[in-house]
């Protein structure tokens, strides 16, 4: 049997870039045990943190070591360079035959650039099979507002929030008192200020008064132009992860426990901060509901074969609202994603094997 390649893309310019590799090892190893070292050759491209991408022995380096790989390590690692983005040319790509052995995609590349709709526009081009949503669901997925949008249109309930720009924190000092004026009369306290289009809570603020709230704006407003901010509410955490193209299926429902004051980047990342509880001990009509609410959101931003829908369970009111998707979730050791899914019966070779036979079923023309 003709073994698959599958083109592992990982590493990137975000801030996720040392998460996006631990996802990699992770799918790097779940391709080879036992029942997928027969059906699928890893092909492993590296983008460094300066944008360039390598090919070669350097991404089989990183994915050993889950070490980042320095710029003036790359000549003595054996990678060969790909693609520069220095040379702002369009025809960056320079090993084409490289590329043109990848048979699938599979992109772990998380936050902008890797999960936006950026990369996945590129793959698109190539006319190749990749794994995950396309342009229009990936960039929904990434894009809180877009996003928040999406799922007002769909009629899934979620918190007050208000969109705002950069050029509104940053305008004349006149305007701004009014815009928090505006953002406390609406939403109150405690509330959230984010970043729209970044993940893994990265540049996220929980504010409880006015000079939180001013600090946060301007801290958000040097991570993106396009901010959002949400109202508190006093829930607890739970996810469910979603699986398919145009019949997906929703997994168990888990719960996230932490003892932080909010479920921010190190308590995602940092081992023993946050504690996972599947199955999560809530009613099962409350079970059904939310998973019913992620086949909903699924579809309401486009998003195929893979996601992660995160909800607030008021359990006071028995109130589920919804709080986000991620199109291209996490796969490292403490991720909710995969987890979800063995607790549902598909343990990590399994998963990864029908995100690729996904991917390819998507991609085909019939």
């Amino acid at each position: 049997m003709t073994k698959l390649r599958v083109g592992l893309l990982f590493g990137g310019r975000s801030g996720e870039h040392e998460v996006s590799i631990n996802s990699a090892r992770a799918i790097a190893k779940a391709l080879s045990a036992e029942q997928n070292t027969s059906k699928y050759e890893i092909l492993p491209f590296y983008i460094q943190k300066d944008g360039r991408t390598l090919a070669g022995e350097a991404p089989q380096k990183v994915l050993g070591s889950g070490i980042p790989l320095l710029e003036s390590q790359e000549s003595s690692s054996g990678g060969h360079l790909i693609s520069n983005p220095q040379t702002q040319t369009l025809n960056q790509w320079q090993s084409p035959s490289q590329v043109a052995e990848v048979d699938v995609w599979f992109p772990i590349l998380h936050g902008p650039n890797g999960e936006d709709g950026t990369i996945q526009g590129l793959l698109t081009l190539m006319q190749v099979p990749f794994v995950g949503s396309g342009v229009l669901g990936s960039a929904m997925g990434m894009d809180k507002i877009a996003m928040k949008m999406a799922f007002e249109q769909a009629g899934l309930p979620q918190v007050k929030y208000k969109a705002i720009t950069r050029g509104q924190v940053w305008s004349n000092p006149c305007v701004f008192p009014k815009l928090c004026d505006e953002i406390e009369a609406t939403l109150g306290y405690p509330a959230f200020v984010k970043p729209a289009n970044l993940g893994s809570s990265v540049g996220i603020a929980k504010v409880r008064s006015r000079p939180e709230l001013e600090a946060a704006l301007d801290n958000a407003a040097s991570y993106d132009r396009r901010i959002i901010v949400e109202a508190g509410v006093v829930a607890r955490e739970v996810e469910c992860a979603v699986l398919g193209n145009d019949q997906p299926q929703a997994s168990v429902v888990g719960e996230i426990t932490y003892d932080s004051d909010f479920y921010d980047y190190e308590t995602k990342y940092t081992d023993g901060k946050a504690d996972l509880l599947i199955p999560a001990r809530i009613p099962d009509a409350i079970t059904r509901q939310i998973q019913d609410m992620s086949l909903q959101a699924f579809a309401a931003v486009d998003a195929a074969g893979l996601a992660r829908v995160d909800f607030f369970y008021v359990e006071a009111t028995q109130e589920v609202l919804i709080n986000e998707i991620n199109t291209l979730p996490g796969f490292t050791a403490t991720s909710m994603y995969p987890q979800l899914w063995a607790h549902s019966g598909v343990p990590f070779p399994e998963l990864v094997d029908r995100l690729i036979q996904l991917a390819v079923e998507r991609h085909s023309p019939n």
